[in-house]
């Protein structure tokens, strides 16, 4: 069945000023644009004005014949879907950019006919202009429909006619798209480890956001991840990304086949939406796709979440396979029993970290616990101290004062524990004035200390208050009441549970990517210990957790302590938070102070992801580090402007070099454009966005007094 994200309009009262191809006579009483001023006082605005009509009827005789109107194009993606994985990787590139489009299943017995009538209008209403209803087609090949079939020749004509470009999704080596076949020095089978590089006609084009080699995953030798066909580009074609073959020549895998008056994207080799090779290759097949001008924008996130900072983490024990003080490990207190907390000499490697890395944490905070440690040490807190003299080079959160559960009561009598009750059968909860107690407290104390904190952004432990399943199935009901108390209205949540944003009261969610450098290990060893003990199978003297859960994969043996960390775990982190970037995710992700302490376990992933995400990406796409409230602030944007498409709401079109944007009031409208875009004012014009991987992109609204977002694109 069919999708729409987006209304195909009727009849737009919206002007299109600056069109080309038109010229208006002027409204009454305005100076007719071309018409002549001879100096002559007596002639009267009659003859002015019948002059000026006769030259729009009777041309002069050395003048050409007029050119056509140049045609109205929505900014609409034609997506045909065969039900591929690689139709639908470039569908999810289009929906979690923002990018509308029309979704035709091809396996759909009742879908709608691709004809003329479908694809274009030869007037259109609202601008007396043609329209074409789709800036750009997705196809799973170069022939979607059969190359003599009415359809495939109505599409044929129809990207001709408007200068339509096409994205074959997945097709193979072959003349029929400008390439010779794969025995003529070319290539086919598995590209699992294979290095490919972006032409220089890559750089300058689509594909400016890459720099170095591009890498296919391998992450599982036994596999074939990857499959595809490289060959060597005949006449028309360009060749976009290539790779190395037998005789020391190169063969292409992406390029642009230009032919018959027609443009098409040719990916020749297999891929879905979640490797790496096609996440890096996304951004530059949605630029090629609409000519650089399209609704949706696109950034690279990361930010890092440090929790407990001044709290003290218990530690795994690796004879008991717990954590002392979890209701399911029987003995020991927990932060009581050998502790893991970071050093001052802790935290002056990581000020200098941020430096030489270019990165900055967040630390998220418990003040009431770093004043009990004090307290429990001779009024002694060199990493407090250390912290807090340098407080300007980090973002604070506010984590609650001493970092208590503020769900449900918890009856810890049984394992798992459960919420406790009354006699009466009612559920026990933290009360509003004790979970704002701590919101509150910990924030004065910051203010204290000098320490800049923003009243709005709050993560608490454990991401208590928040629906825990199975235990507790709704949030605590003085929750929202606490949050509003206090000024919250950006609560963190588990990715991991509740990946979706979602409000409490008047504030909303910002779900975190918890990250699997676990809070509760200050060693190598100790970190590869327990992901033994989560990831492998009972047989080899693990939990069995993996073996029962669908959404894990067990280990095929158990890591070697000494070496595990760094030979597995840090590669397998690294590339899941890669993956999250280059996905256009802003969700924050998170770790414990501990990962900060002892062996100093976290910054051998940062390292990994900054160096493979530098190594890839050129310096006009750099990392975007945002704090909490910007994330959420993105989110809701995300979703609202979801909302208005699904609901038909948004109309957007371009005519020539002017794009024309509608959306409903109060929601912001997400464009991208060629550098040298200029947003229309009242009056005159301003630099449209920002400047981000070669293009100019932001959310924005119309200007005072307009209806519309109107935006004039450079003349190049």
């Amino acid at each position: 069945m069919e999708s729409d994200r987006i209304r195909t309009p009727g009849p737009d009262p919206l002007h299109t000023p600056g069109a080309p191809g038109i010229r208006g006579t002027g409204a009454a009483g305005a100076r007719t644009p071309g018409a002549a001023r001879s100096g002559r006082r007596g002639r009267t605005a009659g003859a002015l004005l019948a002059a000026a009509l006769l030259a729009t009827v009777l041309p002069s005789a050395t003048a050409s014949a007029a050119a056509p109107p140049a045609p109205r194009i929505d900014l609409t993606v034609l997506v045909l879907d065969d039900g591929g994985s690689a139709v639908e990787a470039i569908t999810s590139e289009l929906r979690s950019t923002g990018v509308p489009y029309r979704r035709i299943d091809l396996n759909d017995p009742g879908r709608p006919v691709i004809t003329a009538a479908f694809l274009s209008d030869p007037t259109d209403s609202a601008t007396g202009r043609p329209r074409a209803k789709f800036q750009g087609v997705v196809a799973p090949h170069e022939s979607a429909f059969g190359p003599d079939s009415a359809e495939q020749a109505a599409l044929v004509a129809y990207e001709k006619s408007y200068g339509i470009p096409q994205v074959d999704a997945y097709t193979w080596a072959h003349p029929g798209v400008g390439l010779d076949y794969t025995n003529d020095h070319g290539f086919s089978g598995p590209l699992d480890g294979t290095t490919a590089s972006v032409t220089a006609a890559g750089k300058a084009g689509p594909f400016k956001h890459l720099d170095g080699p591009l890498t296919f995953e391998d992450n599982d030798p036994t596999l074939s991840e990857s499959h595809g066909y490289a060959g060597r580009p005949r006449a028309g074609y360009t060749s976009y990304l290539d790779m190395p073959v037998e005789d020391g020549g190169r063969a292409s895998l992406i390029g642009e086949y230009a032919h018959d008056g027609r443009r098409e994207l040719v990916v020749t080799f297999a891929y879905n939406q979640y490797q790496r090779q096609f996440r890096a290759l996304a951004r530059g097949i949605v630029e090629w796709l609409t000519q650089g001008v399209h609704l949706g924008q696109s950034r690279n996130y990361f930010s890092v979440h440090v929790d407990d900072v001044f709290a003290p983490d218990a530690r795994w024990d690796t004879a008991r396979n717990c954590t002392p003080g979890d209701f399911d490990c029987v003995g020991g207190d927990g932060e009581g029993e050998n502790p893991i907390r970071m050093t001052a000499d802790d935290a002056r490697h990581a000020a200098a970290w941020q430096k030489s890395a270019g990165f900055t944490l967040d630390m998220v905070y418990n003040g009431g616990q770093g004043e009990q440690w004090k307290t429990e040490h001779a009024g002694n807190d060199p990493l407090a101290d250390r912290l807090i003299a340098d407080r300007a080079q980090y973002r604070w959160v506010n984590h609650t004062y001493t970092h208590p559960f503020l769900g449900c009561i918890q009856d810890n009598t049984t394992v798992p524990w459960q919420c406790a009750k009354n006699t009466a059968g009612t559920t026990l909860w933290t009360s509003r004035s004790e979970i704002s107690a701590q919101i509150r407290n910990n924030h004065t104390w910051a203010v204290g200390k000098g320490i800049a904190v923003d009243r709005s952004e709050l993560v608490t432990g454990e991401h208590s208050g928040l629906k825990t399943l199975p235990q507790q199935n709704a949030d605590n009901p003085h929750l929202a009441g606490a949050l509003a108390d206090n000024g919250v209205t950006w609560l963190a949540s588990d990715n991991s549970r509740e990946p979706a944003q979602r409000p409490v009261g008047a504030a909303r969610t910002v779900p975190r990517h918890p990250m699997n450098v676990y809070y509760n290990v200050g060693t190598a060893a100790e970190m590869a210990d327990e992901y033994n003990w989560i990831y492998t199978s009972r047989a080899d003297g693990g939990s069995g957790i993996c073996e029962t859960n669908p959404a894990s994969t067990c280990l095929p043996g158990p890591l070697d302590t000494a070496t595990g960390y760094a030979s597995h775990i840090v590669p397998q982190e690294a590339r899941i938070a890669l993956s999250h970037i280059v996905a256009n995710d802003p969700r924050p992700h998170y770790v414990h102070q501990s990962n900060l302490a002892e062996e100093r376990l976290l910054y051998p992933v940062l390292d990994r992801v900054l160096a493979d995400y530098r190594g890839l990406f050129a310096d006009s796409a750099p990392l975007v580090n945002p704090r909490q409230r910007d994330v959420g602030t993105e989110l809701s944007r995300r979703a609202a402007w979801d909302q208005a498409l699904a609901a038909g709401k948004v109309t957007a079109y371009r005519v020539g070099a002017t794009v024309t944007v509608k959306a409903p009031s109060g929601v912001n409208a997400p464009i991208t454009a060629p550098e040298g875009t200029r947003k229309r004012l009242l009056l005159g014009t301003t630099p449209f966005g920002t400047a981000y991987a070669g293009s100019r992109s932001a959310w924005t609204t119309p200007e005072l007094l307009q209806t519309a977002i109107t935006l004039t694109l450079p003349s190049a």
